[in-house]
């Protein structure tokens, strides 16, 4: 996968990258990862982004001439085919909201261009007529699309095929089923006084994964129940719900 970013701070995204298992993703060449200074496609000396909004109001708005040129000229340079289909998304507080599932429609395509806002806003036209989509991490308002890109990036990454070594810890993850994960853990046995279930020692796997499951029903019931209505859960994993509560 072929990841463009388009930022004002590219020096933000030399750190979260350059390590784990994003850094040997990028050596396995299993992504490819390129970042690109909106400034770059300005025209005057001063390399100007920015304007005071039309109407009045606080704060600046990013322009839209370097914008599109930069995802027109990340389209020209790759001659990708599919380049109509390509996802080129404005990280926005008012996009839709991102989760696991939105990750794993992104993973599917082979290259994908992030544009980072910044200031107040940016210039409308952008999201009309050059975005394919707009996305939020949450509802709260950072001070650009920066951190919201590492977190997408971090996500889609991680869904690719052989950048996690097992795939089976990526399918058993939080909110992969809809459900949170249930609890894990390791050596030792006890420590402190406390013991690990004996179902996780007991070698039977069938019962091991009959406990796993309802402690994920469980937990999500206490901490994220309105997950519990859009979860694939059969007849007696339903009723299973019902008796928790």
């Amino acid at each position: 996968m072929r990841i463009d970013i388009l930022t004002l701070f590219p020096e933000m995204f030399a750190s979260p990258f350059g390590c784990g298992i994003f850094k040997r993703a990028t050596e396995q060449g299993l992504v490819s990862m390129h970042v690109r200074n909106i400034r770059d496609y300005t025209h005057d000396r001063h390399h100007t982004v920015d304007d005071t909004p039309f109407g009045g109001g606080a704060g600046m708005v990013l322009k839209p001439e370097p914008i599109f040129e930069s995802v027109e000229a990340v389209k020209a340079e790759w001659e990708v085919p599919d380049a109509g289909q390509m996802p080129v998304i404005l990280l926005s507080p008012r996009g839709r909201l991102f989760s696991q599932l939105v990750a794993q429609e992104l993973s599917r395509h082979s290259h994908m261009i992030l544009i980072c806002g910044r200031y107040e806003g940016v210039d409308e036209r952008v999201a009309q007529y050059v975005a394919t989509d707009e996305i939020s991490i949450g509802d709260y308002v950072l001070s650009g699309g920066e951190l919201a890109a590492m977190v997408i990036v971090d996500t889609v990454v991680r869904l690719l095929p052989g950048v996690v070594g097992s795939t089976e810890s990526v399918l058993e993850e939080s909110h992969t089923t809809g459900l949170l994960e249930y609890p894990q853990y390791t050596r030792p046995a006890m420590y402190r006084g406390w013991e690990v279930p004996p179902v996780l020692l007991s070698g039977n796997h069938a019962e091991i994964a009959r406990w796993r499951r309802k402690q994920a029903l469980l937990r999500t019931l206490q901490r994220r129940p309105e997950l519990l209505s859009k979860a694939a859960l059969c007849v007696e994993e339903r009723q299973l719900v019902e008796g928790l509560k």
